[in-house]
């Protein structure tokens, strides 16, 4: 009998450091001082250093963040000393005796300074109103300058000799001289407006409610000519939704917006139209009329009545840049993109006066830049390898270099931290940064500067004046403080990398892990899902270094990893995604089953998954197409049927025209295989992914007879704000508590 009660109370002693103890508001509290909101506040500073450059180019003003307060500060170019704009003392008592308030010297929120009167005297608004500062005597006045009133319904020539507007749907012209009128279209309607345009946000009350009125022109840059737009909506269909959140309304209100699905014909058509305003007449041209997700993009060139227009087939795989002679109708194809699968990410930039474009194209496999002459409409690479440019910062007219950012150009550097670097025309690339680590770059309007936060998610940022023609640094501006998150036994996110689903290409993630962790316990791991194929998650910089950290507190492992399928590395890499987006999640199981062979402490078991948008299709795609792996999942603003979807993401990446794929992937086609928890959230009045398809997703869970959760926020759109963001927290953050932990969670807890 003693040796059986002394193998019951060993095994007790031995088993008991591998449970997690029950949750506490000792551990609420720790996950809170996490959250965002105490980002320069109580947690961390100077994370990521916004810069702010003054419009005379004199230099830049900057706040430096602590545990203090913060302090305004600035570097003149003259000489490149870190100093601070005014005496943080002396402005707030200047601010106290003017406004009869109190305002503490180290918790001003100025916005919009700069200097005035030679540099002897500073603007800026503070509270709404704008101030102006005398710099010798802190004498402080309530600036009295006339608020120009912008009629959003007019636009001047640049030459101020005409005025452009509309009426009764159509385009008119007036002289500012004479108040002549010019009527320039004929056949507008309340349904085929000219010189309006789309709002993707437009929204009309009732059945019939009316479009918000918006008017827009482009005037040449000699005043000779006017491109504008017709808004077809004659055929277009809308979106739904119903506001329940008006206290005042016992009924909800209906809302409606215009807004295509995959595969529709019945969409808002944009026509370019354009006008030569000596001749008062329209001029045709062989551009297309596309939908409202491919319609023609135009700019006017140096030379008098000729533009650039830029469009898109449907589908997104033919994308064109033409020059257009208004003058001659003659029309040119200056770039002709295509692809077996999609473009996503091109871009063009016009530069020498309009006698050159850089462009960026993955021709080769691998976004890089190239080079039109328009001389000779011949096009050159610019540049060239199996690296990855993410964007075009400033173009350098007179010495002809064109400054930009790749990622995994480098050697032993991780492929998704980027540089800047700058190419000649000779193709001639200088490195500027030649720290390996991630790059966050703002140039200067002249190209002359550039401001560098480098870091990554285990280094802590440097925000620093670098010169841009050489790279060189100037000063040394802030540096991360993140002392008060490691006295609490803070750790930085741990990255990983591991092989694909293919066999040959390497992947990169990253676990976050609680402050108190324990390697001799067992954590449930959950996944930070979004495998959205425009874009990214792998943090790559120290101010990501808190997003999942909060979460973890509550007793958790948490992973973001980015599969096959993802961007910003090789052509391949992404088309994995293509056609395809039911089986992004294959690299993420992979993780988790790597991470829980590599750390005892993973409980394989245990594995949760959340979302929001694209990352919540994911976390109901994970929930029924790998229902004995994923246990409980949280989806948010989820696009569960991407045949309910704005037609634009689906067709990008799930093809165009639709086929069966889109059925196969649909969350709500395969409910029935719902095995795990599952908590679906979306805003009532969410206008860019419509509450539809969870709805929808909701009756399949029931007519299959599926247990499932179901919040919905009435007066939240897309992102949750305010006191609807932290109430969708608290939930997501206890139903992992009491569906992964098996704990009961604590819904009384201190936000502060």
């Amino acid at each position: 009998m003693k040796r059986t009660i002394f193998i019951f109370l060993l095994t007790i002693f031995l088993f008991e450091p591998l449970c997690a103890q029950e949750i506490t508001k000792e551990d609420y509290k720790r996950a809170v001082s996490f959250m965002y909101d105490n980002y320069n506040n109580k947690t961390a500073f100077n994370l990521n250093t916004k810069v702010n450059w003054f419009e005379d180019g004199s230099g830049i003003w900057f706040v430096d963040y602590g545990k203090n307060g913060r302090v305004y500060k600035t570097v003149s170019f003259n000489d490149y000393l870190v100093e601070p704009l005014f005496n943080h003392q002396k402005l707030t008592n200047s601010l106290n005796d003017l406004l009869d308030k109190k305002v503490e010297s180290n918790q001003l929120i100025l916005s919009q300074i700069e200097y005035q009167d030679k540099g002897t005297n500073l603007s800026f608004y503070f509270d709404g109103n704008k101030y102006l500062l005398n710099l010798d005597n802190y004498e402080l006045i309530l600036s009295e300058e006339e608020k120009k009133e912008n009629n959003q319904f007019e636009t001047t020539s640049p030459d101020g000799k005409w005025i452009a507007f509309s009426n009764d749907y159509n385009l008119f012209i007036k002289s500012t001289e004479t108040d002549e009128e010019h009527q320039l279209s004929f056949d507008g309607t309340d349904h085929y407006q000219y010189a309006s345009w789309y709002g993707w946000y437009d929204k009309m009350e009732g059945e019939n409610g009316e479009r918000p009125k918006r008017f827009y022109v482009d005037w040449s840059k000699d005043s000779k000519w006017i491109s504008a737009s017709v808004v077809d909506t004659r055929i277009a269909e809308k979106m739904y939704l119903l506001d329940y959140s008006i206290d005042t309304l016992y009924k909800p209100k209906l809302l409606s917006y215009y807004r295509g699905s995959p595969g529709d014909t019945t969409m808002v058509h944009i026509k370019p139209v354009f006008y030569n305003i000596d001749k008062k007449k329209e001029v045709k041209t062989n551009l297309p009329i596309g939908t409202h997700i491919n319609s023609v993009s135009t700019q006017w060139s140096e030379e008098s009545g000729v533009l650039f227009a830029r469009y898109a087939e449907r589908g997104y795989q033919k994308e064109y840049v033409k020059r257009v002679d208004l003058n001659t109708g003659i029309e040119k194809t200056l770039i002709t993109e295509e692809s077996k699968t999609n473009i996503d990410n091109f871009d063009y930039r016009l530069y020498d006066n309009d006698k050159k474009i850089v462009f960026l194209s993955e021709r080769s496999g691998w976004r890089q830049l190239y080079l039109v002459d328009l001389l000779s409409y011949k096009t050159t690479s610019l540049t060239n390898g199996d690296f990855y440019i993410n964007d075009i910062k400033h173009i350098d007219d007179k010495n002809g270099e064109i400054y930009f950012t790749a990622s995994g150009k480098e050697e032993n550097n991780n492929p998704y931290h980027q540089q800047v670097y700058k190419v000649d025309l000779k193709g001639n690339i200088t490195l500027l940064t030649p720290e390996l680590t991630h790059h966050d770059v703002s140039f200067s309007k002249d190209g002359n500067y550039f401001v560098d936060n480098y870091s990554t998610v285990n280094i802590p940022t440097k925000t620093v004046l670098r010169d841009a023609n050489s790279g060189k640094i100037l000063t040394y501006l802030t540096t991360a403080n993140v002392s008060d998150a490691k006295s609490k036994g803070w750790k930085t996110p741990e990255t990983f990398e591991l092989m694909a689903k293919d066999g040959k290409t390497t992947i990169y993630g990253a676990i976050w892990k609680p402050t108190n962790f324990d390697s001799l316990k067992k954590y449930p791991i959950i996944d930070h899902s979004y495998t959205g194929p425009h874009t990214q998650v792998f943090p790559k910089s120290f101010d990501r270094i808190f997003m999942n950290q909060s979460l973890a507190e509550l007793g958790f492992v948490v992973m973001m990893v980015d599969g096959l399928g993802t961007s910003g590395r090789s052509k391949e890499f992404h088309n994995h995604s293509y056609k395809n987006m039911g089986n992004n999640l294959e690299d993420h199981v992979l993780a988790i089953k790597y991470l829980a062979k590599k750390y005892s402490w993973i409980d394989l078991d245990k594995v949760g998954i959340f979302g929001h948008s694209a990352g919540g299709f994911d976390t109901g795609r994970a929930l029924l197409a790998f229902p004995d792996f994923y246990k409980v999942g949280v989806s948010s603003s989820a696009d569960h049927d991407f045949r309910m979807e704005k037609a634009w993401w689906p067709e990008m990446y799930q093809g165009w025209p639709i086929d069966s794929t889109y059925q196969n992937v649909s969350n709500v086609t395969n409910a029935k295989n719902l095995k795990g928890k599952l908590l679906i959230t979306h805003g009532s009045l969410d206008d860019n992914v419509n509450p539809s398809a969870s709805f929808k997703l909701a009756e399949e869970l029931i007519k299959a007879d599926k247990e499932f959760d179901l919040l919905i926020l009435p007066s939240q759109r897309h992102g949750y704000v305010g006191n609807y963001r932290k109430y969708f927290i608290k939930k997501r953050w206890n139903y992992f508590v009491e569906h992964l932990k098996n704990q009961e969670p604590i819904w009384d807890f201190n936000w502060n």
